[in-house]
């Protein structure tokens, strides 16, 4: 009994029932920032409406999109740096850093272009992109699918690329901006995340874009692996979808893969700056990107 002439398990219970009633109006508060039904609306225009009922609900249960809008509900205040390194704590990621002490000074008053494979497709974008936004205060950008500019705390650290629809015409120009600017560039210059290649995970192969862009701008190239690797399922749909499908199946699943990894370990090993000057005229740019790549890969 307590001073109410309450049994202590009956309060026990009310106050567990008045929680979850908190929590439902919580949630009835909530801003989607990620919504399947205006997306598809804003792709497909009047065609979005042909879209099957069930498809649409598969969608959201795939992209887990109740989850991810109270997530970035919850941070919504929090942008650049802050907001990824809140991703960071989110997906409970524990990094084993490497060669740190690889990173250029801040202050050296340079530009550089750090390059990465790109195993998981998400998580490896948001731990590099923290690591580098506290090393040097913000002051880099992603180039990014346009899509991710869906996600507010993404948008002052992004430079966003539509290379199929509307916008792939000004692909260029975003690129020329991007390396014209006065920011560190984070790239993934597979475009697409690994896939699983004669047993190994690996990087599609890497475009040139990185090479003739910070030879022109003189930037140093930084080399960086992220360990890590999604499921055989992914796998096996990125096969097929590879293989048979005109668009790219496999990334419907890369935030369902992400929910998969949560609470792993992922090694980071970041290599010496490869000064831009030895992107000479002895290999062509598509050679000395599969160079850099080679490097990137030595440092597993």
């Amino acid at each position: 009994m307590n001073i109410f002439g309450l049994k202590s398990d009956f309060l026990e219970k009310l106050m567990l029932f008045l929680h979850l009633v908190s929590m439902i109006n919580m949630d009835e508060q909530i801003e989607k920032t990620i919504d399947i039904d205006r997306i598809l609306k804003g792709k497909m225009g009047s065609k979005a409406r042909y879209v099957p009922r069930f498809l649409v609900v598969w969608l959201k249960h795939i992209i887990h999109e109740d989850e991810v809008n109270r997530f970035l509900w919850a941070s919504r205040h929090l942008e650049g740096t802050d907001f990824l390194t809140e991703c960071v704590r989110y997906l409970d990621m524990k990094l084993d850093i490497v060669g740190i002490e690889n990173l250029p000074d801040k202050n050296d008053g340079k530009l550089y272009t750090f390059v990465s494979n790109h195993p998981l497709g998400g998580q490896d974008g948001v731990a590099l992109g923290s690591i580098i936004g506290k090393q040097y205060d913000g002051k880099f950008r992603y180039l990014v699918n346009d899509l991710l500019l869906n996600l507010p705390g993404l948008k002052p650290v992004s430079i966003g690329i539509n290379k199929t629809g509307k916008q792939s015409r000004d692909f260029p120009r975003m690129v020329e901006a991007g390396f014209k600017g006065e920011n560190h560039l984070l790239m993934f210059p597979a475009g697409l995340n690994s896939r699983k290649i004669n047993g190994k995970i690996h990087d599609l192969p890497w475009k040139k874009t990185f090479i003739t862009k910070s030879v022109e701008t003189h930037r140093d190239v930084v080399p960086i692996h992220f360990g890590g690797r999604n499921s055989e399922r992914f796998y096996r749909i990125a096969r097929f979808s590879d293989r048979w499908l005109p668009f790219n199946l496999a990334m419907l699943f890369l935030v369902d893969e992400m929910y998969k990894n949560v609470g792993k370990t992922f090694r980071v090993t970041i290599g010496k700056p490869i000064p831009w000057q030895t992107f000479n005229k002895s290999r062509t740019p598509m050679e000395w990107a599969e160079f850099v790549e080679d490097r990137v890969y030595e440092l597993q």
